[in-house]
């Protein structure tokens, strides 16, 4: 039954919203229905769901870009095209936001044009304004005034051109077009363009005397108005990347270094022991990864080690993930809106490992995907995590290049959290057990060896 009921409440969102996105969306309201069970927890649920409702509609709706029947498109050459597409009447929902918005406007409107009391309008008191001045002023010579003019113009003049220096000028409109093109939120990337506007015509940018300062108040800027943290203007000295993507390491030095798979070891009380220093691409490294799994397969209890975890492709924390789990689970990813390859690919066939105890090492520089690795199996109650809080950075910002040494990072989706805590930017993962993360792998050991004694116990009494 209740599954019917989401299901109707998901005919609220628009139809390209749902037929991208439904399915995802009912099968993570499936998994929570699953896992989620008593009055509190399923009354939690429900909260979260009307509150994603309340947030997300008029959102949805509002920034719904219209269909017509004929959309000009421009080719490459700059003659119009015409594509036809599907025409669609507006939804409920969107006719009721249009006319709350309408009357709420109409309201301001009326209570600004009432005149009240004996407030002056602003040309009134500009003018009052020019009256007292030309009152308060000494009458000035013909020559005495073009100076005073000339003065002001050339004081102007150099506000301008500080302001506007043509690289500088260059570099601003840039990241306002990219801004406007690809970030998620059209209205938010409207109104920081004309935040960055309005900076540059009050001249807030001479005391950026460095390139590198300019990246910095730029980014500043910007999240003074969005309160993204994943808005960032970046300076460099030498070339950035060509594209969004840095260019990937060969197979050759992948495999140079066990692709990052630093140690593979049994330890005491057939506890299996993995340090990862990264989770490198599956297309140059499923196989390595396949086989140190496979060799940890008869283990009691596992812990991953991601100390000195320094990231990389979430493809590879969703294959080794697998291994953990006898079924699908989603692993939220604050890089990309839910997809296919969001679910692990579980059950593994042959894997023992869906059921044994994991630990996972931490320290203050485990970083981007080995926190997601990290967050995604606490969530789940699926790891103990043991050492110190993580690194902090989901780096959710995709770069865009705008010359040899500029580039701007912009969040290109809104991901689907379906948990109720936030994801680790700027706060980190929290560790179940804090230590010092040169203690954490002793004190991990210690865990294991005390789980495995209690299941064997419990065994041996049944």
């Amino acid at each position: 039954m209740f599954e019917k009921i989401y299901a109707c409440l998901l005919r609220l969102y628009p139809a390209s919203f749902r037929g991208t996105y439904g399915e995802d969306a009912l099968q993570l309201f499936r998994d929570r229905l699953r896992e989620e069970t008593g009055f509190l927890r399923r009354t939690r649920l429900w909260f979260d769901i009307f509150l994603d409702l309340a947030i997300s509609l008029p959102c949805l709706h509002i920034n719904a870009q219209p269909r017509l029947a004929a959309a000009p498109v421009a080719n490459s050459v700059g003659a119009p095209i015409f594509q036809i597409l599907e025409d669609e009447p507006l939804r409920p929902a969107a006719l009721l936001s249009g006319c709350a918005i309408t009357f709420a406007v109409i309201g301001l409107l009326a209570v600004s044009l009432h005149p009240t009391g004996t407030l002056h309008t602003p040309s009134a008191a500009r003018a009052d304004a020019r009256s007292t001045a030309r009152q308060a002023l000494p009458r000035a010579t013909p020559n005495e005034f073009a100076a005073a003019n000339s003065v002001a113009h050339s004081r102007d003049r150099s506000v301008v051109i500080s302001t506007l220096a043509p690289e500088r000028q260059r570099v601003l409109d840039a990241v306002i077009a990219d801004l406007k093109q690809h970030y998620f939120d059209p209205a938010i990337a409207q109104q920081t363009a004309d935040a960055l506007l309005a900076h540059q015509r009050r001249g807030d940018d001479p005391g950026a005397t460095t390139d590198k300062n300019f990246a910095a108040l730029l980014t500043t800027q910007m999240r003074e108005i969005s309160h993204d943290l994943h808005l960032e203007v970046i300076y460099m000295a030498t070339s950035p990347p060509q594209s969004s993507r840095a260019e990937g390491r060969t197979p050759a030095s992948l495999q140079k270094d066990n692709c990052s798979f630093e140690k593979v070891q049994i330890l005491t009380q057939n506890i299996g022991y993995l340090k990862l220093d990264a989770f490198q691409d599956p297309s140059g490294c499923g196989r390595t990864a396949a086989r140190a799994m496979a060799s940890l397969n008869d283990v009691n209890a596992l812990i991953f080690d991601l100390r000195d975890n320094r990231g990389g492709t979430a493809e590879m924390v969703s294959l080794i993930s697998s291994y953990l789990f006898d079924h699908p689970e989603y692993l939220f990813d604050p890089r990309r809106v839910p997809a296919p390859r969001s679910w692990t690919s579980s059950p593994v066939p042959g894997s023992k490992l869906a059921n044994k105890p994991v630990y996972i090492l931490t320290s203050s520089t485990t970083i981007s995907a080995a926190e997601q690795f990290t967050y995604n199996l606490k969530m789940l109650k699926r790891a103990t995590i043991v050492g110190e809080v993580t690194a902090g950075c989901a780096h959710a910002g995709v770069f865009h290049r705008i010359d040899d040494h500029y580039g701007v990072a912009i969040p290109e989706n809104r991901a689907v959290n379906p948990y109720g805590q936030a994801d680790w930017e700027a706060v980190g993962v929290q560790p179940d057990i804090k230590v010092p993360a040169a203690a954490a792998l002793d004190d991990a050991l210690r865990q294991a060896q005390s789980q495995i004694q209690e299941h064997k116990g419990s065994v041996h009494r049944d």
